[in-house]
């Protein structure tokens, strides 16, 4: 099983939703780094269950506790090691499904491929695993402080953000719980979530992410393209399942003499369709992104499935589970931005003297 995300910058993760805890290992960050342990806490904050009515109720403090790799608030070098405890767990909720599958999660892939799975909550393939990716993000943002990133919901169902994101103010992406800068939109989207989930269904919608401040070259011009690793970072979030940078399928449509961007005099562009990546390679301009989540696979309805021995059931969600997971997953879309962004930006180190 592949647990390890990044080349010179690497976190490994371990532990399981109804676990005892998660946690990991980030190796490759560079002493003498001053730690703010307050920020990274706050990102946990931003990702944790229970923070308002329109998530799961799931109540988890998410703390962090670091092991090993900082002495005296400082990194040192060595590996950093760090657990979050599980402390609010309630696996008789998953009672109903030990030997039944849930449609559209992972447990009839994760059993066929293993021949056994944890049936609490999903076990290794729980979306909790990506606290583990927020501690490591947030050190990442740490490290590349000069580049400031930003995420925000764009979409939810059909309610859209109508406005560029040179048009939005980031400071108010915090400001309502669907986490969407643009107040009329919020109010609509987080109507929208209330009335799915009490219709006992969930709903998608996707998250914008931008990256302004670029450095010129991050990324590389073969197979370790930026937006190659952008992508592959937000495809290995749980639930995704589009992803598309700049003019995205939109340039698809067409034609060169619309989509080039046209130079300035001191190398930058006059448009940015090509979402600050050319030739794999950052070229100095905003890098932005967008990424599309489907609904929650856990609906409080009926549905038809199968059981492990292959007859049909019927099975309904039960336990604590998010109407849209979108509003917890703009911290961890975040997070696995810094760490692509760091691991490129320390691997530049090593490219020219």
């Amino acid at each position: 099983m592949f647990n390890s995300f990044g080349n010179i910058l690497r976190v490994t993760t371990y532990g399981e939703s109804h676990g005892v805890a998660i946690g990991g290992v980030i190796d490759g960050c560079p002493a003498g780094m001053q730690v703010d342990f307050k920020a990274i806490q706050n990102e946990l904050d931003r990702r944790k269950p229970g923070q308002s009515k329109i998530v799961t109720q799931r109540k988890e403090p998410d703390t962090v506790e670091f092991l090993s790799g900082i002495f005296e608030g400082k990194t040192t070098g060595a590996s950093i090691g760090f657990v979050i405890k599980n402390t609010n767990q309630k696996s008789k909720d998953y009672n109903h499904n030990t030997n039944v599958y849930r449609p559209s999660h992972a447990d009839y892939t994760y059993d066929k491929k293993y021949g056994i799975r944890d049936h609490r909550g999903g076990g290794r393939t729980s979306a909790r695993e990506t606290a583990n990716w927020v501690v490591a993000g947030a050190l990442a943002k740490q490290l590349i402080k000069h580049i400031n990133i930003n995420a925000f919901t764009s979409s939810v169902g059909d309610i859209f953000i109508n406005k560029p994101y040179q048009d939005l103010d980031f400071t108010k992406t915090e400001g309502n719980m669907v986490r969407c800068p643009d107040n009329a939109s919020a109010g609509k989207m987080i109507e929208k979530i209330n009335q799915i989930r009490k219709a006992g269904d969930t709903i998608g919608g996707t998250i914008t992410c931008v990256a302004q401040n670029m450095p010129i070259g991050l990324g590389e011009p073969i197979f370790n393209k930026l937006h190659a690793e952008l992508g592959k970072a937000m495809l290995s979030i749980n639930a995704v399942k589009g992803f598309e940078f700049g003019s995205g399928f939109c340039g698809a449509k067409m034609q060169g003499s619309e989509h080039n961007d046209i130079f300035n005099e001191d190398g930058t562009t006059q448009s940015n369709l090509s979402g600050g990546i050319q030739g794999g390679i950052s070229n100095g301009m905003d890098v932005y992104f967008r990424v599309a989540f489907k609904p929650v696979a856990t609906i409080m309805q009926n549905q038809q499935t199968i059981n492990s021995e292959g007859d049909l059931t019927e099975i309904m969600g039960k336990g604590r589970h998010d109407p849209c997971v979108v509003p917890r997953a703009v911290p961890v879309v975040e997070a696995l931005t810094a760490l692509v962004l760091a691991d490129f930006w320390l691997l530049n180190k090593t490219r020219k003297i």
